[in-house]
């Protein structure tokens, strides 16, 4: 058993680790407001635009945009989130695993590693990347600390143009989605090209004759032309939502929205990983608490009852000495 001296000192190890743990996570609750409120704010402005763009190219039979074109994958991009510090739990190597995971599976499709660049947001999937020897672009080392729409956008700008390019076939975005302060939900999100069946669920043959905008119709109008797609011998397929007025004209308007699309997608799912990142650690920071807690209730019993045996061993040593007396 050890000694009483040993277990005041553990006590008071564990008390002073329960004071830090427990600062770190009224701190991260406080940042966790913050980040809440602004992510709160951003979503549904950001969602409302994806939605209202993919649904404008859906239905719009002759849009032409370079950045929905599907091209053969030969080269990839994955703009990867995670955090620059630790005490966050599973939040980074979450990120990290899933980013291994994405990286095998282009593998599996042929491609090599210098065919893979990685552009990490956090300064943990950055670490990792180049300890893995990937091809690493680390521009904004100190942006997951502070989110920047500027720099955002500038990343997006890069990526976008890059992809006109030729030089990127595809760019994923892998993040947490922040659900709520107890659920955050790993996202692997197509940024580039613009994905029109993700967001308005269009993988099922679709009804010619109803108002749902899909890429199945668009690709028909493409293809019959609407003087000569007939769903009957009396009634002709119109253009989905033909009702759609478009001013100045519609390769400005695309040139406009595209960009603005992609800038707002990356500070979204920035703001998300930021919020996610305050959340993880607050939880962390309340279990790890939760267990000092746990410890110092289990070390003051065995104190006490390591202080009572003692107390016992002398009043025996003090009787047996007087009985010898």
């Amino acid at each position: 058993m050890a000694s009483l001296k040993e277990i005041k000192t553990r006590i008071a190890s564990v008390q002073s680790t329960r004071k830090i743990t427990s600062a770190m996570k009224m701190v991260a609750s406080s940042k966790l407001h913050h980040a809440q409120n602004a992510i709160e704010s951003m979503l549904p402005y950001e969602a409302m635009l994806e939605h209202i763009l993919k649904t404008f190219l859906v239905s719009t039979p002759d849009t032409d945009t370079p950045f929905d074109v599907q091209r053969p994958v030969k080269r990839v991009a994955l703009l990867v989130f995670s955090s620059s510090s630790s005490l966050c739990g599973g939040f980074n190597a979450n990120v990290i695993k899933l980013m291994l995971q994405a990286i095998a599976e282009y593998h599996a499709m042929g491609l090599t590693d210098k065919d893979i660049v990685i552009y990490p947001i956090g300064r943990k999937v950055a670490e990792k990347a180049k300890k893995c020897g990937y091809t690493c672009v680390y521009p904004y080392p100190n942006l997951a600390e502070k989110p920047n729409s500027e720099d955002c956008r500038n990343i997006a700008k890069e990526l976008g143009q890059k992809w006109l390019d030729g030089e990127f076939d595809r760019v994923e975005m892998i993040y947490h989605h922040f659900k709520s302060a107890g659920s955050q939900i790993l996202q692997r999100k197509n940024f580039l090209p613009i994905d029109l069946e993700e967001e308005l669920n269009a993988d099922t043959e679709r009804d010619l004759s109803s108002n749902v905008s899909s890429k199945a119709a668009q690709e028909y109008l493409k293809k019959k032309g609407e003087s000569t797609a007939r769903k009957s011998d009396t009634e002709a397929v119109v253009p989905l939502n033909d009702d759609f007025i478009v001013e100045p004209d519609l390769q400005t308007v695309l040139r406009t929205l595209v960009p603005k699309l992609l800038h707002h997608m990356v500070f979204t799912a920035l703001l998300d990983s930021n919020a996610s990142e305050h959340a993880a650690r607050m939880v962390a920071m309340q279990t790890a608490t939760d267990n000092a807690d746990d410890l110092l209730r289990s070390l003051h019993l065995q104190y006490n009852k390591s202080r009572q045996a003692a107390i016992t061993s002398e009043l025996l040593d003090i009787v047996g000495g007087t009985v010898n007396n």
